[in-house]
């Protein structure tokens, strides 16, 4: 995260998993979204395809 393209992660897997457990632990449910600089109609629909794949 911090560049110009747009990730989704899931920090109790990823950027959390050494803290779970801990009061520093992250909800496992929690997603992160960082939107960078892709054309608006880009990332809606890709966020649409990924939350239909998830269901």
């Amino acid at each position: 995260m911090g560049g110009v393209e747009s990730l989704i992660e899931v920090p109790a897997v990823m950027t959390h998993a050494s803290v779970a457990g801990s009061p520093l632990a992250v909800d496992p449910g929690l997603v992160r979204l960082s939107v960078g600089l892709e054309h608006i109609e880009d990332l809606w629909e890709d966020l649409e395809r990924a939350l239909g794949a998830a269901n």
